[in-house]
């Protein structure tokens, strides 16, 4: 019967310490996340100010430039 128990609680700990690594990597990712959102809506944001004003359009290779 102690044995049972020693190993229960050897699986509890290894249990344990997967958890603590899971969360670590949790809240890394949630850290990560967050900042990449934050980037994301700052080009959304200067991309929109660019259509705004009109610049930063995208030139095909088969359009006739306005000159034409």
């Amino acid at each position: 019967m102690a044995t049972e128990i020693e190993t229960l609680q050897e699986k509890l700990a290894h249990m344990m310490r997967a958890l603590d690594d899971l969360s670590e990597v949790v809240a890394r990712q949630d850290t990560e996340i967050a900042t990449l959102t934050r980037r994301v809506e700052m080009l959304m944001q200067r991309e929109a100010g660019r259509e705004a004003e009109g610049t930063g359009g995208v030139v095909l290779g088969d359009e006739r430039p306005p000159h034409y």
